[in-house]
């Protein structure tokens, strides 16, 4: 569903993919988009536009509700990121649309100084660059992290089995449109089937999880198209629209990376994160539930990418794109559900 400010935001776009919208030399401007926001990317700088949607376990349609979201993005992600989120910025109008420009705000943009796209860790573990002492860092940092993130008997709710059987139920709803496009009747069918399964048989374990504060503010979008590596490493994006997605088990965390690294036949990298989270943790059990959270996530990947197929800003090259890769999501989700 699109909000109020879809118009307006067209205009918006137009306008950002111009030099003079920017109040510093922007150079060449690239766009880039998700199902959620339109990123730009300028000389040194990119600025996050939340697109005017509402899709359910997200709302964005008003102006207000985007402001505040941009204000919680910058607070979260400053947690592992502080010198790469910078500041909310308006984006005005008057006869012109200017960032930080003349005239009544229309919109907002989250401002992060750019990095090196190619210090992405997606893009290193194509040119095989990522090395266990990499992993090894990495897992000290998520370790560090969660040990001081913040719980209380609110966030501690979210680890119920309540809520889990709420995130998965949603995740159902919202795929049954892609059966037989991008998941297989015999997948959808057996998947649920073996999750529904696994909780009703680790109800104490659930239990025992959030007894002993496993559960917290998490980052929840842990995966190597959302880490930097440069002079130092850059954990980014951490969601900021729904808390639901982002109070989880630790192990729902670190389970997004070691499913992403299975995804991109990493085996090795993914044990090896797990093993090395586990010694900086000391969180033994989590190995109990890690097929559990990466069938999730998987699941979850799977079904994100198919909402491109309902998105009008997307092209037929991409959504045929979205497809293969939502199918492999889905494959990979039932691989995890086999041995729960």
């Amino acid at each position: 569903m699109l909000g109020e400010g879809s118009t307006v935001q067209k205009q918006v776009v137009e306008a950002l993919m111009k030099p003079e919208a920017y109040d510093e030399e922007a150079d060449q401007i690239e766009l880039i988009q998700t199902h959620i926001s339109f990123v730009f990317l300028t000389k040194n700088f990119v600025y996050k536009v939340k697109k005017a949607v509402d899709l359910g376990f997200l709302d964005f349609t008003t102006l207000e509700k985007r402001r505040f979201f941009c204000e919680k993005e910058l607070e979260l992600n400053r947690r592992l990121c502080r010198d790469m989120y910078l500041e909310v910025v308006p984006i005005n109008r008057s006869n012109v649309i200017k960032i930080k420009g003349e005239g009544e705000t229309v919109e907002y943009a989250v401002k992060m100084k750019r990095m090196p796209q190619e210090k992405m860790m997606n893009k290193l573990l194509e040119e095989n660059k990522v090395n266990s002492k990499l992993i090894d860092r990495i897992a000290e940092i998520i370790a560090e992290f969660h040990s001081k993130a913040e719980t209380n008997k609110r966030i501690s709710e979210f680890g119920s089995l309540a809520i889990i059987e709420t995130n998965w139920k949603e995740n159902f709803e919202q795929t049954r449109e892609f059966v037989g496009k991008t998941i297989g009747i015999e997948s959808f069918k057996l998947i649920r089937e073996r999750i529904g399964d696994f909780m009703k048989r680790n109800v104490s374990f659930f239990e025992r999880r959030v007894a002993e504060g496993r559960v917290r503010d998490c980052h929840g979008d842990i995966h190597s198209g959302n880490i930097f590596v440069t002079d130092r490493i850059y954990i980014f994006d951490a969601i900021e629209f729904n808390e639901r997605f982002r109070y989880s088990d630790v192990v729902s965390d670190i389970a997004f990376l070691a499913m992403d690294l299975d995804f991109k036949e990493r085996a090795d990298l993914s044990n090896f994160f797990v093993k090395k989270y586990i010694k900086y943790s000391g969180d033994q059990e989590l190995t109990e539930l890690l097929p559990f959270y990466k069938c999730y996530r998987a699941y979850v990947r799977g079904k994100v990418i198919s909402f491109k197929l309902k998105d009008p800003n997307v092209g037929s090259e991409e959504k045929s794109t979205a497809v293969k890769e939502a199918k492999a999501y889905f494959k990979l989700a039932s691989t995890y559900a086999k041995i729960l």
